[in-house]
Formats: structure tokens, C-alpha cells, sequence
């Protein structure tokens, strides 16, 4: 079965006073339709630019970006602007995702209006439609962002950005802004939304616990690029790269008598500039498993099992899979 979403060779690169900064180099990712795949990794790692390169907010600088087979990448004008309705993205700030001037009615039929293809009628009721999907009651239509709640300023960019029906959503940390209680709520409506709607889900995040409540996929990110893709149990049960093990050795655990503190694989150094990445693997100036091989040849990305990719030459047959 052909994927809702390919990427292939997606890189991502920004001019600057200070040279050429590498924000993605070269990731290849596919997600099913109705499925969500987690991006997970440090601050800085390239989630953030990938996202908004997948909705064309920033251009690629090299690779595709196949949304039911069609290349959004080489998309311009007309067919560019149609295919903006295919790919809608819900932002980390809703405060800053949505214009100050704008009632909650008006900000959620934007993208129906740039559309064109319903009337005043038929948007006001398929606004009327979306506030009752994302749990808003229909007495805020009339009000302003600022005087709703943090959780509801989501769920009104939750809203906007089902307005158009899209196929895919881009999930931008939506709930790192959010306090725990709303997060479960927000978290839970996607959920909902899913399986109602059918919709797929690329959620950016840093935590690895939120994602791994959401996600039916994991794909991690070090420095631009992707190091590990697997299904959520396999990821969670058995990481197999090294910055995967040390960032899941990272979790919090509630429970003292469990805790993981005396056996976290804490990384050392520093991440290394994205103006000038290291030669061979990326991860391997902080990697406590680096070989001389991974100083010189970049790994790619390679089979552990069905479901389950990883990046690194420790699972190189010449060198022996870690046991």
C-alpha cells in the first residue's frame, strides 16, 4: 500500500550571516493514512523545520514531499495553494497562531473562505460543525483569543486547521505550552478526532512520554537527521541506537523504588553546530559506543526487524550486533 505521506531525501538548509546552517539533511520518513507518527529529540534538532517544510511554510532545499503521490515540493502558484488544504499544521503558541483582530467564528473559517467553495451559510455552519467536534461551545464564536483559555486557543487551532478536510496534520509540540491537566484533554481530542475522522498525524515533540501516548510510530532526529524509525512497543521496548537508549534513559519515573536515576546513560558534550556538522555519523562526538568507522562513513538507515529501522554501524554485520 502505497503511503499517505513519503519524504525522500527532504533537506532543509538556511542562509545566514554566520554561513549556510544545516537544519535537515537528507531524511526519508512514510506515514499511513489515519496513523501518527512521533518525531522526537533534542531542542534544535531539525523537528521543527522539518514540520513546517512538510506544509511548505519554509521551501525545501532538496528531496520530495509526496502527499498522496503528488510532490509538494515542486509545487508552485495555483497548485501550491491547492494543495495547502491537503497538509494543515496546529502550532506549539495557539496565542500566536491566531490574529488578535479575529473572533473564534472568523478564525476557524479563514482557510474555508480562502477555499471559495462554500457560502456565508455553509461556512457558518460548518464552523458551527467544528466547534462542537473540538468540545468548544458555541457562545466563544463571538469572542476574541485573548479571552479564552490556553486549552481553548488550542482547540480553536485544532478546529482551523480541520476547517479543509486535510489528509494530514502537523502537530507542532501543540501541547508543550499547556499545563498537564490540559495537556490529557488536548491529547485525548486528537485521539478522538483520529478516529473519527480518519486523519493522520506527524507530532513533533521533546517528550518522549506524550509521544508515546499518541504515536503508532516513532522516528527520532539528531542534528537534521533521522537516527531510528520504529513501531511505538518496539521503539519503547528495545531502542536501538544509542542517542534512542540515552533519551528514554532520560524519562522521569515517578516511582522512587523504580527509579532510573542510577543507571541513566547520561550524554556528554556538547551538540555539535549545525553550521558545521561532523563527518561520518553525527551522533558520534557524544556517542559512548563510537567506533573508528563512525568517525568517517556516515550509517544509514537499515533493517533491525519488520517495523523497526536504525542508523549506526554497531549494527553492521562486520562489526557485530550489540548483544
Amino acid at each position: 500500500m502505497t503511503p499517505l505521506l513519503h519524504v525522500n531525501n527532504l533537506s532543509v538548509r538556511y542562509a545566514t550571516a554566520r554561513g549556510e546552517l544545516h537544519a535537515v539533511s537528507a531524511v526519508n520518513l512514510a506515514l499511513d493514512a489515519g496513523q501518527t507518527l512521533g518525531l522526537v529529540g533534542e531542542s534544535g534538532c531539525g523537528k521543527s523545520s522539518l514540520g513546517k517544510a512538510l506544509v511548505r511554510l519554509v521551501k525545501p532545499s532538496a528531496g520530495e514531499i509526496r502527499v498522496r503521490g503528488v510532490d509538494l515540493a515542486s509545487l508552485r502558484g495555483r497548485a501550491l495553494k491547492a494543495s495547502r488544504f491537503e497538509v494543515q499544521m496546529v502550532f506549539q503558541d495557539p496565542s500566536s497562531a491566531l490574529d488578535p483582530r479575529m473572533n473564534i467564528a472568523e478564525a476557524i473559517a479563514e482557510p474555508l473562505r480562502a477555499r471559495g467553495e462554500l457560502n456565508a451559510a455553509e461556512r457558518q455552519a460548518r464552523v458551527a460543525e467544528l466547534m462542537q467536534q473540538v468540545g468548544l461551545h458555541a457562545e466563544l464564536a463571538s469572542r476574541l483569543p485573548h479571552q479564552l483559555s490556553g486549552g481553548q486557543r488550542q482547540r480553536v487551532v485544532i478546529a482551523r486547521a480541520l476547517a479543509p478536510k486535510p489528509a494530514l496534520i502537523v502537530c507542532d509540540e501543540p501541547v508543550s505550552a499547556l499545563d498537564v491537566s490540559l495537556q490529557a484533554q488536548i491529547l485525548n481530542l486528537l485521539c478522538d478526532l483520529q478516529a473519527q475522522l480518519g486523519v493522520a498525524y506527524l507530532f513533533i515533540s521533546h517528550d518522549l512520554s506524550v509521544v508515546q501516548y499518541v504515536a503508532d510510530r516513532i522516528a527520532v532526529m539528531y542534528l537534521g537527521e533521522v537516527v531510528e524509525v520504529g513501531d511505538r512497543a518496539l521503539f519503547w521496548q528495545r531502542p536501538a541506537h544509542p542517542y534512542s537508549q540515552a533519551l528514554i534513559a532520560a524519562v522521569p519515573v515517578m516511582d522512587p523504588a523504580h527509579s532510573r536515576a542510577a543507571s541513566k546513560t547520561v550524554l556528554g558534550g556538547d551538540v555539535p553546530s549545525p553550521y558545521q556538522p561532523p563527518a561520518g555519523c553525527r551522533f558520534h562526538t557524544r556517542c559512548p559506543q563510537a567506533h573508528p568507522r563512525c568517525q568517517a562513513e556516515a550509517p544509514r538507515l537499515r533493517a533491525l526487524q519488520p517495523g523497526h529501522q536504525v542508523a549506526c554501524h554497531l549494527y553492521d554485520a562486520t562489526l557485530g550486533a550489540p548483544a
